[in-house]
């Protein structure tokens, strides 16, 4: 068939086409007159590479799909390097949709900073406890130790663990693909108007986690560029809870929710217990391809802590 009659069957132009072509993804027959004659064959490809486009995988990148075709395969994605292009793609896309939340969490505490600037009004996300700033951390708390808890977790395969998020999804920690995953694990968030542990200040290391969060949100769209690409905080609160935390601090990123803390057990992370709850002592785990790449142990000060994994992400490029 001729050019024209191609496009028409395929849905597309024959400019269209002829680009396919000058990049090698089809290639006509010659005639004898040398005219260029297309087949059947030629028509699936150009709807493959149409329907590939409109996922948003480039023109460009839709090789390997076309390779899978050319060996005999029944669908364009029954092969390794198509799968890949599949991760790939949704990597690329999760990094953008993440940043855009980031900017858009930026644009929205301007707008609530200009909105409420020079009205005598406090923006409900500023106001105190009335009982305890969450925001501020005293100045005499007690420095937590390394005691080798963690020596254990570099290298580790991250276990086939599915917990919930404030978005309602579920997310394994092991197939979360091969860009760096940040996530801060912290014993218990905060909330105004409710009063947190008897003797929470003494406890090395246990004070602190809303400015530790606040840390995370403001340094989010630096991590992002620096390679993370996911950032979650992960407790033992259940996901109500965390989605008032998530709402109310403006997080851009989602929590995960381990209530039977199951990956302290899987992985042997160090706990506490206090007025009869078992907590998680607070670290960071970098994880890359389902393994922990790093470990931030023991975390100190809470509130500095977002910028100390940036300065090690910036360090340590890919």
């Amino acid at each position: 068939m001729r050019i024209s009659e191609l496009a028409r069957q395929a849905g597309t132009t024959t400019k269209a086409v002829r680009y396919y072509e000058s990049l090698g993804l089809i290639t006509p027959e010659r005639l004898a007159n040398g005219y260029r004659d297309y087949g059947e064959d030629d028509v699936r490809l150009v709807r493959e590479i149409r329907t590939l486009h409109r996922l948003g995988i480039p023109v460009e990148r839709t090789r390997p799909f076309l390779e899978c075709l050319a060996a005999g395969r029944a669908h364009a994605d029954d092969c390794p390097a198509s799968l890949a292009s599949y991760r790939e793609a949704i990597d690329e896309l999760t990094g953008r949709i993440e940043s855009l939340t980031a900017r858009r969490a930026t644009l929205i505490a301007n707008l609530n900073a200009a909105a409420h600037r020079g009205s005598g009004v406090v923006p409900a996300e500023g106001r105190g406890t009335g009982r305890m700033d969450y925001l501020t951390l005293p100045a005499d708390l007690p420095v937590p130790e390394d005691d080798g808890a963690v020596d254990h977790l570099p290298g580790v395969k991250v276990p086939s663990l599915a917990l919930l998020d404030t978005a309602g999804r579920t997310v394994r920690l092991d197939a979360l693909g091969p860009r760096r995953t940040v996530v801060y694990v912290y014993p218990l968030t905060g909330r105004p108007g409710t009063d947190l542990p008897e003797g929470w200040n003494s406890i090395p290391g246990a004070r602190g986690c809303t400015p530790e969060s606040c840390g995370f949100r403001d340094h989010f769209h630096d991590l992002l560029e620096a390679g993370a690409g996911r950032v979650y905080g992960l407790s033992s609160q259940d996901t109500d809870y965390q989605s008032e935390v998530v709402e109310r601090l403006g997080l851009p990123f989602d929590m995960l929710s381990d209530p039977a803390l199951g990956l302290a057990d899987t992985l042997g992370l160090p706990t506490f217990e206090v007025e009869g709850m078992r907590l998680f002592r607070r670290l960071t785990l970098v994880l890359r391809a389902g393994v922990i790449e790093r470990v931030f142990y023991p975390v100190f000060p809470p509130n500095e802590h977002a910028q100390q994994v940036l300065t090690w992400l910036r360090g340590n490029p890919l």
